[in-house]
C-alpha cells in the first residue's frame, strides 16, 4: 500500500512545484530585483542597532515622500549620496574615511566635509575672539603633516564663535584622487587659527569627534555622486495633462444585465485600460534589515481594455489610435487592440546601510507607474 502511495506521489509530482522549485524560483526572483537596484547581494544588516546620520534622514524627507517616491527629479544632481563616519577617534583634528564602498563607475560630482561646532569655551581676561580662521588640508604624508610638503589647502572660512552648529566643508579634489588612488587617502587635517593666521593656544574652537561626542554628532564625509543607471522614462509631453486617476482601486463599467448569457459574463470582465495598486513590500521580501526607507513602495500597475473608440482619459498614442481602427473595422488579420500600459514613470529613492554600515540614498528610475494609458 506505502509502495503505491509513494508511486502516485512520485507521477504526480509534475504538476505541482516541489518545495525545491518555488524556494529556487524565489532566490532567481529577489536575484532579479537585486539586480534592478543595482546590487549583486543584498548588504549585511548592521551588527548592532545604528541610527542613521541625521541629515541623511533629512535629505530623504527632502527628496522623497513616504513612500520613497521622488518630489522632484532636479534636487539631487546625481543618483547617489553616500555618508562615511570618521574612523580615526582621535582626540586631534585628523580624519579618515573609508571609502572602499565607493563603485569605480560612480563618477564623483561633490564632497563635503560636515563638522559639528561645539558651544566655545569661555576664555579668560579681557580679549574675546568673536571669530576665527578654520582650513582643512588634505594630507599628503601621514607622519609628517604639519611640514610645508605634508599638506594641501582644500577650504578656509572664518567661523563665528557665537553659535554651534555644523560647519560643511568642500573638499571634492582630495576624494576625487583617493577614489582613483586608494593608497593616497591619508586622511585630512583641520586648523584653527586667529584673525590673522596666528595660532590660538587653546582653540577657542572645537569640533565634535567620535570619541567623546553622541554619534549623531560625529565629522561625516558626504559624497554626491553618479552611477551612471539612468533609465529612459516614458516621453509625457504627446499625452493630455490629465488629473491622477482616483481612487487607485479597481472599478468596473455599467453593463446592460444580459443574465446567464455569455455576454453577460464576457462585458462584465471589462475594465478600461486604468492603474492599480501593486505593493513592494522589503520586510515581506527580507529586506527590512538593511533598509531603513520606505519600507514599502507602491509600484503600481496597468490592466485594462482598449476598445474601439479610444478617448483622451485613455491617453492613447497616434499609433494605438490607427491599430485602434484597424482592429476594429477588420482591416488587417492579426492586429489586437492596443495594450494598457504605463505612460509615465517615476523614481523611488532607498535610504539604506551598506555592507560597511554607512547609510547611502540612492535614486531609481522608472520603478513606478504614475499613469496609465493605451499604446
Amino acid at each position: 500500500m506505502l509502495g503505491t502511495v509513494l508511486l502516485l506521489l512520485a507521477l504526480a509530482e509534475p504538476a505541482w512545484p516541489s518545495l525545491a522549485s518555488l524556494e529556487s524560483r524565489r532566490a532567481e526572483a529577489l536575484k532579479r530585483l537585486l539586480e534592478v537596484f543595482g546590487m549583486e547581494d543584498p548588504p549585511a544588516p548592521p551588527a548592532h542597532f545604528k541610527q542613521p546620520p541625521q541629515y541623511m534622514v533629512d535629505l530623504f524627507n527632502t527628496v522623497a515622500n513616504a513612500d520613497g517616491v521622488t518630489k522632484n527629479p532636479d534636487i539631487l544632481e546625481g543618483n547617489t549620496v553616500r555618508s562615511f563616519l570618521d574612523r580615526t577617534h582621535s582626540e586631534e583634528m585628523r580624519f579618515l574615511f573609508v571609502l572602499s564602498s565607493v563603485a569605480k563607475n560612480e563618477k564623483i560630482l561633490t564632497a563635503e566635509l560636515h563638522l559639528f561646532r561645539l558651544w566655545p569655551r569661555v576664555t579668560d581676561g579681557p580679549k574675546r575672539h568673536h571669530f576665527c580662521q578654520v582650513s582643512v588640508y588634505q594630507v599628503l604624508e601621514k607622519e609628517k603633516p604639519d611640514t610645508p610638503g605634508g599638506k594641501k589647502l582644500l577650504a578656509a572660512r572664518l567661523v563665528s564663535l557665537q553659535t554651534s552648529g555644523w560647519e560643511v566643508f568642500a573638499i571634492t579634489p582630495a576624494v576625487r584622487e583617493w577614489t582613483e588612488d586608494e593608497n593616497s587617502n591619508q586622511g585630512l587635517l583641520v586648523t584653527v587659527q586667529g584673525l590673522g593666521g596666528s595660532p590660538l593656544d587653546p582653540p577657542p574652537l572645537q569640533f565634535a569627534s567620535g570619541r567623546d561626542h553622541h554619534e549623531s554628532k560625529r565629522p561625516m564625509l558626504v559624497l554626491f555622486t553618479d552611477d551612471g543607471r539612468r533609465g529612459a522614462s516614458l516621453p509625457t509631453g504627446g499625452f493630455p495633462d490629465l488629473k491622477p486617476q482616483a481612487p487607485d482601486v479597481p472599478t468596473k463599467m455599467p453593463v446592460p444585465k444580459l443574465a446567464g448569457s455569455r455576454r453577460a459574463r464576457s462585458l462584465g470582465r471589462i475594465l478600461p485600460c486604468r492603474r492599480h495598486p501593486l505593493l513592494v513590500d522589503f520586510e515581506e521580501i527580507g529586506w527590512a534589515g538593511w533598509i531603513i526607507s520606505p519600507k514599502s513602495y507602491n509600484a503600481f500597475h496597468c490592466k485594462g481594455s482598449c476598445p474601439f473608440p479610444l478617448g483622451e482619459n485613455m491617453r492613447p498614442t497616434n499609433h494605438a489610435t490607427v491599430q485602434s481602427i484597424i482592429n476594429a473595422l477588420k482591416l488587417s488579420e492579426g492586429v489586437s487592440t492596443p495594450c494598457c500600459v504605463p505612460n509615465k514613470l517615476n523614481s523611488i529613492n532607498l535610504l539604506y546601510f551598506d555592507d560597511h554600515e554607512n547609510v547611502v540614498l540612492k535614486q531609481y528610475d522608472d520603478m513606478v507607474a504614475g499613469s496609465c494609458g493605451c499604446h
